[in-house]
């Protein structure tokens, strides 16, 4: 018996464009093993969930890439923030997944347990606001997140500049995807035959970033929407270019537009400025994170408090980061499913919604998904 997941499903599905679809897949298939990388957290969640893997071939693998933000959050960054909420007179203001991921010796939840103010919040602009009611205290935003998230949060430290809201500052550990991608690639840990690549991200940033993957690299990768039908669809044109050579597709063109989001982009360019940054499992990857301009110091959180951490170092026994490579799957962690669960995290990829462990934890809520197409 189907579960309400599947029925949900498969009401919105179209079943026979995905029947045509596996056919092409069937049709293409070159017979030897394939690697295909989906990079976004969202593409994994919903490849678990309706059972794209069991669709597949058998020597067409899927695994998952550094596409969860939560995920490639470093330690010492973890740390960072906590020490912030150590801070007297601070609210730290943060997304829900980052108060439960662990640091080096404790979490955020931990240190709200113990009486610092830490606050969940579901956008920078409820952050905004704590500091519009508090302008006694100072409010810190731990701003994590890809080039989806980065738009709103510059357009909140332009609105503080301009309403002259100095109690508030934003500690930015974004970070940008494409150049991870080239860090993947150069590090050959792996072989990757292409990329699914992520649709939200891409909205904003437009498809010419990756145009260095068939040119510098040899790859290719397809820009894909999030349905079973997208994911399924963006796996036959990647297969197709196995045979004719790689290139940057845009599956996903009822919402991606080559360009990108113009408008985001600008907002982002007048607030931030690249830099490096330390990826989990990867390491330092050059212009790959954004930190604020000097022009907005006001309110660049460190700037304005001079917070260091020292001695930061990753959970004893999480492979977090080889998952995040694509190096080994969640369950060959020695700790999944055992010391490390959704219930008692060990690492961030038990933590996040997009993490590749949770994820992999929960798939077994779906394994009726063999559906019949």
């Amino acid at each position: 018996m189907k579960g309400k997941y599947e029925a949900n499903m498969m009401k919105r599905v179209d079943v026979e464009l995905i029947r045509k679809i596996r056919q092409k897949i069937a049709d293409l298939n070159p017979g030897i093993p394939i690697v295909f990388m989906e990079v976004c957290g969202t593409h994994t969640m919903a490849i678990a969930r309706a059972g794209i893997r069991q669709m597949l071939p058998d020597n067409i693998r899927m695994i998952s890439g550094p596409g969860c933000p939560v995920c490639v959050t470093s330690s010492q960054d973890i740390d960072l923030a906590i020490a912030f909420s150590t801070l007297p007179n601070v609210i730290l203001t943060t997304f829900g997944d980052m108060i439960r991921v662990p640091g080096s010796y404790t979490r955020l939840s931990e240190m709200r347990a113990k009486g610092c103010d830490i606050r969940v919040v579901y956008s920078v602009y409820d952050a905004l606001e704590i500091a519009r009611e508090n302008p006694s205290k100072e409010v810190v935003f731990e701003a994590v997140g890809f080039e989806t998230t980065a738009p709103s949060i510059a357009d909140a430290i332009v609105r503080a500049k301009k309403e002259k809201i100095m109690n508030f500052s934003v500690l930015s550990l974004h970070k940008t995807v494409p150049m991870s991608l080239r860090a993947l690639l150069d590090m050959g840990d792996i072989k990757i035959d292409g990329f699914l690549l992520p649709g939200h991200v891409s909205a904003i940033i437009g498809v010419k970033p990756y145009r260095f993957l068939p040119i510098d690299y040899g790859i290719g990768g397809v820009i894909s929407g999030f349905q079973p039908e997208d994911i399924l669809f963006s796996i036959a044109a990647l297969l197709k270019q196995i045979k004719e050579g790689p290139q940057i597709q845009n599956q996903y063109s009822r919402v991606v537009k080559e360009e990108g989001n113009v408008e985001a982009l600008r907002a982002i360019d007048e607030v931030f400025e690249p830099c490096d940054s330390y990826w989990r499992g990867i390491g330092i990857i050059k212009n790959s994170g954004l930190k604020i301009r000097d022009k907005y110091a006001d309110f660049d959180a460190g700037m304005r408090f001079p917070v260091k951490v020292f001695d930061s170092k990753e959970p004893a026994g999480c492979r977090c980061g080889d998952v995040l490579r694509g190096i080994i799957e969640p369950q060959e962690c020695p700790l999944f499913a055992r010391a490390c669960t959704p219930d008692n995290p060990i690492g961030p990829c038990m933590v996040s919604s997009e993490g590749s462990c949770g994820i992999w934890y929960s798939e077994r809520a779906y394994r009726v998904r063999e559906v019949q197409i």
